[in-house]
């Protein structure tokens, strides 16, 4: 019976090798550059440098990644060589991409989510993403660090029904509200440079198209100071609609660094001072506001002085004249007190 199953190994050999064969040999056809997984409806081309996307891809392809190329601009149906129908998943990262165009996602209709991270984008065209109507996962993970591009995102998405928006890694200072179409669900600002979220922030994360919108904001700086108030009473009464809020820390100042964020209340942050006495940041602000009145003050003061310096030289010289005759009279008085003659006049029955 072994001799038997040893007869059976050759050909199973021969029933996996389309699995592990190149990929040019794969069925439907693979590009040169990229290799299939299992079928040809996965697709990775890593690190091949391509500087346009691949043009065989197969029909059937229904996850695509090119990750590591020179891909630099994505022109109008960039993947429209061949038509893809059955594309839901398309991943470009660090692929070096700076401009998308208008159309540029053309022929892809059934695409489901779009991987962008890590990629220094320039510029995007307010068409960019017209043409994926099901688009419903957008990541944009470390994408926003070269350029300001919320205005233009903003209206590229405008007529998508996005609902999970990722913005991980990008330095983010605010709320992006501009990029928050109704509908959303998923918001992921993860490892940004936000401080709080403001109460303007908060009543438009309350609008009615994005009330049952979830945050995750880990590794932000958050300043647990006064005015972080707000959002942490918010955040005490919505905590479902953050996944990680057990998770979310201060980061200053000093004497509330690495306190869990939960375990506060909002009443008990201080925003007088900061260890050691320092001044705080509102405190150091009014200091500063108080010093530009006072310069603004003597500025005006001196003004007032080199305006009226003729007027004030003339009573300058009035008034040393008036002294002057003053103590002429004083002195005319005292002499007259100190003459002998007058005094033994004075003196004499």
């Amino acid at each position: 019976r072994a001799a038997g199953s040893g007869r059976w190994l050759p050909w199973l050999g021969l029933a996996l090798l389309p699995l592990a064969v190149s990929p040019a040999a794969a069925p439907g056809g693979c590009p040169s550059a990229c290799y299939c997984v299992a079928t040809p409806e996965l697709v990775q081309c890593r690190y091949e440098r391509l500087e346009e996307p691949p043009r065989e891809l197969p029909a059937t392809v229904h996850n695509l990644s090119i990750a590591g190329s020179n891909l630099s601009v994505l022109h109008r149906a960039a993947f429209a060589a061949r038509p893809l129908p059955d594309l839901r998943l398309l991943r470009l990262r660090h692929d070096n991409i700076q401009i998308i165009e208008d159309m540029a996602l053309q022929g892809l209709p059934a695409l489901r989510t779009l991987d962008l991270s890590h990629n220094p984008l320039l510029s995007v065209a307010a068409g960019a993403f017209a043409g994926v109507p099901l688009l419903r996962t957008l990541q944009l993970n470390q994408a926003l660090l070269a350029a300001p591009l919320e205005e233009q995102l903003a209206l590229a998405l405008r007529n998508l029904s996005l609902r999970r928006l990722e913005l991980a890694g990008n330095a983010l200072r605010a709320l992006p509200a501009a990029l928050l179409p109704a509908g959303l669900e998923e918001l992921d600002l993860r490892n940004n440079s936000l401080q709080r979220l403001t109460a303007a922030e908060l009543r438009s994360l309350e609008a009615p198209g994005l009330r049952g919108l979830r945050l995750t904001l880990g590794a932000n700086p958050l300043s647990c100071d006064c005015a972080l108030r707000p959002f942490l009473a918010w955040l005490r009464v919505t905590a479902a609609r953050l996944p990680d809020a057990r998770s979310l820390h201060c980061a200053g100042p000093p004497p509330l660094r690495g306190a869990t964020l939960l375990h506060l209340r909002p009443e008990g942050l201080a925003c007088a001072t900061t260890e050691g006495g320092e001044p705080g940041q509102l405190e150091t602000a009014s200091y500063v506001f108080f010093g530009i009145v006072l310069a603004l003050i003597g500025i005006v003061f001196l003004m007032v002085l080199y305006l009226n310096r003729r007027g004030i030289k003339r009573w300058l010289h009035n008034l040393r004249e008036a002294c002057r005759d003053q103590m002429e009279g004083y002195h005319y008085r005292y002499e007259q007190d100190a003459d002998p003659r007058r005094a033994s006049a004075i003196g004499t029955p």
